[in-house]
């Protein structure tokens, strides 16, 4: 279980906290060509891609000191470890003890007016990333986005090298036996890979974590990115143009309903949803229909609800692509509604509108009666109000600009 957070509603979680320390719509992420890390491991990517603080952090005595020791470590298993998975992610991963010394390092190093410092104020608030320590002092803040980065490099590792469980096991377990002999030579590979081209403390950790989710097939995280240039491009282009005085909701969210049939690619209740969606659209309840869900079922399918579900709204119901907004990576209902918002927030769609989730009735119900305490206990906070019902398949909600939060032990979709 997350840690646990008092109720959030758009900002309404930044109640005592000043402007500059709320998250910005205008800030742009930085960005790496993996999509899956900068998404998962926002804090390192920034350490890798601003210029001054790269330098700052690669000529660090005590760091350098730690990344010789990982390399060392690292070169050892590659020699010693032959078929022992485990072996190898004992090597890689951060101990408690390695992630409590680089912390205290950065607390040492940190300073308000120089390159972390900067790092803060600049990137980590105004992104939203690591909204929930978003009330802590600037360095605790810091030393926190560090332990969560370090924590999902190691979950990571030990769900897609060792075999742990992850949250779901159906759908988001390795996919290899630990005991295949080639599985041990393609993690010895790997191992060595993740001492190539780096110089940053923290780099073999997260390279290695990034390659167990490429070997396993699990980039899911990158599905149809860039999206803003791509599937996206039409719905923001009239996101600019749109009038919102005219329309009582911003959206309408449409949750993903997948088949457990393998070559079936939309299923009926994804059909259902939409057209119960595109009654609501054609009476001018919204501008745009987001259609939210991953690559989720059945287990590795190929078929993307989001994406099923536009194609369905598109050719069946004639609904224009300008109006529609795919969220192609939830794999969960609390997902739906933590990614809906976060696409609202980063597309620049007013988020103290009031939303319309547009669903069956079983699944309208679930929203309004028993997810919230769901989203409370596996995310850490409510990223959503319920607003009112209007009928059994169709309800308001106020979303929670604490989604942008990333979720450290779900990284597929983070």
């Amino acid at each position: 279980m997350k840690f646990l957070y008092p109720l959030l509603v758009v900002c309404l979680f930044c109640q005592g906290l000043s402007a500059q320390d709320l998250p910005q719509q205008s800030y742009q992420l930085t960005k790496t060509r993996n999509e899956v890390q900068y998404k998962n491991y926002y804090l390192l990517t920034l350490f890798q891609q601003l210029p001054g603080l790269h330098k700052m952090l690669s000529t660090d005595t005590a760091l350098n000191k730690f990344y010789n020791l990982k390399t060392a470590q690292v070169n050892e298993a590659v020699k010693t470890c032959k078929t022992d998975i485990a072996c190898y992610a004992r090597a890689l991963k951060f101990t408690d003890a390695e992630i409590t010394s680089i912390g205290n390092r950065l607390a040492l190093l940190y300073t308000e007016n120089n390159l972390l410092g900067s790092l803060v104020k600049n990137h980590l608030i105004p992104s939203g990333c690591y909204a929930m320590f978003a009330k802590e002092q600037h360095k605790t803040l810091l030393i926190k986005a560090w332990e969560q980065d370090a924590h999902a490099i190691n979950y990571a590792i030990g769900v897609y090298v060792e075999g742990n469980k992850p949250n779901y096991p159906k759908i988001d377990s390795i996919s290899f036996n630990l005991k295949d002999k080639e599985f041990a030579e393609l993690t010895s590979a790997n191992a060595w890979l993740a001492l190539q081209n780096n110089k940053l403390f923290f780099e073999p950790a997260m390279l290695f974590a990034l390659e167990a989710l490429e070997l396993n097939e699990r980039n899911d995280a990158t599905d149809y990115e860039p999206m803003a240039k791509g599937v996206n491009l039409a719905g923001i282009n009239q996101i600019k143009k749109t009038d919102w005085k005219k329309y009582p909701y911003s959206v309408i969210l449409v949750p993903g309903a997948g088949p457990e049939e393998k070559e079936v690619a939309l299923s009926p209740g994804g059909m259902i949803r939409c057209r119960l969606a595109a009654i609501q659209y054609k009476k001018g309840a919204a501008p745009f229909i987001v259609v939210s869900g991953g690559r989720v079922h059945p287990y590795k399918t190929k078929f993307s609800e989001a994406y099923e579900m536009k194609k369905f709204l598109m050719e069946t119901l004639q609904i224009p692509e300008s109006a529609i907004i795919m969220e192609p990576h939830a794999r969960h209902t609390t997902t739906n509604l933590r990614n809906c918002a976060r696409l609202m927030f980063r597309y620049g769609i007013p988020v103290d509108k009031p939303g319309l989730a547009c669903t069956v009735k079983s699944q309208s119900y679930y929203i309004t009666d028993i997810l919230l305490e769901r989203c409370k206990k596996e995310l850490g906070y409510y990223p959503y109000k319920n607003g009112k019902r209007l009928s059994d398949t169709e309800s308001e909600f106020y979303l929670n600009t604490t989604s942008l939060q990333i979720d450290f032990d779900e990284p597929l979709d983070p």
